[in-house]
């Protein structure tokens, strides 16, 4: 392992951030003999918005959604995964 510098004691997380966004992580941890850590019941950050559909739409999901079993607004979801996900391949 090579020298690393030590990480300081932070007094918040925002003066973390700050400190973070202006360093290098490399000189002050060894990246080479890290271990991978696979966070598997961590939740993504979500947030709210809103959005306009015409009434006509809204029925038509929430058909769709009741024929599939799910609550219409993690059906709209999959909808927008999938579609940004095709339009990722494309790009």
């Amino acid at each position: 392992m090579k020298n690393k510098k030590n990480i300081p004691q932070f007094k918040s997380e925002d003066e973390e951030r700050a400190f973070w966004a202006k360093q290098d992580s490399a000189h002050y941890i060894d990246w080479e003999n890290a271990e991978r850590l696979v966070l598997a019941d961590l939740k993504p950050s979500t947030r709210s918005i809103s959005i306009r559909l015409s009434v006509a739409m809204l029925n038509e999901i929430r058909l769709l959604a009741n024929k599939k079993d799910i609550p219409y607004q993690s059906l709209i979801k999959m909808f927008l995964a999938e579609r940004v996900q095709k339009e990722i391949k494309i790009a």
